[in-house]
């Protein structure tokens, strides 16, 4: 599904997430015009500049407040939080173990069931 409130712009995240009180109501469409409180983009050897050039630029310029990027191939899960109209990187994981990240930090998850093994 699209999120089409990006300005001009119409873009697919991989993953998106509203806070309940904001999720956008159903209106028969085939997109959301509502700017997501949290994107995720799975990198891959084809999308990886596109998501980390174009979309992250994109997702800052109109508000979304958090933006994960995940990288099965590094086994790396990145958490942003955006700072003004930039992107503040809070923290980087790998491998395994669990990790409380934003905007998730009252639960644990396993980064074990985000590597496609």
């Amino acid at each position: 599904m699209a999120v089409r409130a990006l300005g001009a712009d119409i873009l697919v995240p991989d993953l998106a997430g509203w806070r309940r009180e904001r999720f956008p109501v159903a209106d028969g469409s085939n997109w959301i015009g509502t700017v997501p409180d949290w994107a995720a983009e799975i990198l891959s050897p084809g999308t990886v500049r596109t998501d980390r050039i174009r979309k992250m630029a994109i997702y800052a310029r109109e508000g979304v407040p958090f933006l994960w990027l995940l990288d099965p191939d590094a086994r790396t899960l990145e958490i942003f939080r955006r700072e003004a109209s930039s992107w503040l990187l809070l923290s980087v994981h790998g491998d395994g173990g669990t990790v409380r990240a934003e905007p998730f930090s009252d639960i644990e998850i396993d980064l074990d069931l985000l590597w496609l093994d």
